[in-house]
């Protein structure tokens, strides 16, 4: 089974490497490119078969170690 994770800082976390992107696209002429905010991608390919616990394996996965739960957040799909 196929799992993604998206982790993101939470709301008014600051995020210094999505304001120097968000820097170097004006720089590069791309105009009216407001806030960014740069994340993570994380492809799991995992042996379990049921889609529900799947999705309690990489929650725990997430707490423990794929996000900081105090300052990011994250959204896991299951597929």
């Amino acid at each position: 089974m196929k799992a993604r994770v998206h982790v993101m800082l939470k709301d008014g976390v600051l995020d210094p490497q999505g304001q120097a992107v968000a820097h170097a696209l004006g720089t590069l002429g791309f105009q009216g490119v407001g806030e960014v905010r740069q994340g993570k991608v994380i492809d799991l390919d995992l042996a379990e078969t049921d889609r529900a616990a799947a999705e309690a394996q990489v929650r725990e996965m997430c707490e423990k170690l794929l996000a900081n739960t105090v300052i990011e957040r994250f959204d896991i799909e299951i597929g």
